[in-house]
């Protein structure tokens, strides 16, 4: 029988007027301590986006997330915070902040692959 493994999780949006408070979840980050797993998937509509806020400017948006999955994966492209442990990028994601690109508070489950998690809740939360 497989084991389950605790996994915190959290939505990617995207924020265009931050003092509307309306935003569009775009991806999801997903932290298993155990498994030693910090990935995030994004599926950027384009076109909906537009619809929701016109004034996006998409390839600015596109390497902003871009460097959010540079720095789940520890590349050296994403910074200084990419070198962090895997546990302090997460938080340093997560943390609460005020700008087009924000993360939902951080929930909780239980897993046996966090990979195939991660496209489940990608699924549920994101298309």
């Amino acid at each position: 029988m497989q084991d389950n493994h605790l996994f915190e999780y959290a939505a990617i949006r995207i924020v265009p007027r931050v003092e509307r408070e309306e935003f569009l979840n775009v991806g999801v980050i997903l932290y298993c301590k155990k498994l030693k797993f910090l990935q995030a998937m994004i599926t950027i509509d384009e076109e909906r986006l537009r619809v929701f806020s016109g004034y996006l400017d998409m390839e600015e948006l596109k390497a902003y997330l871009h460097a959010f999955e540079q720095i789940c994966l520890g590349d050296k492209a994403g910074g200084p915070i990419a070198r962090l442990d895997i546990a302090s990028r997460f938080r340093w994601l997560t943390a609460t902040r005020s700008t087009i690109l924000q993360t939902s508070k951080v929930h909780t489950g239980l897993c046996g692959n966090a990979a195939e998690m991660l496209i489940r809740i990608h699924t549920q939360l994101v298309l």
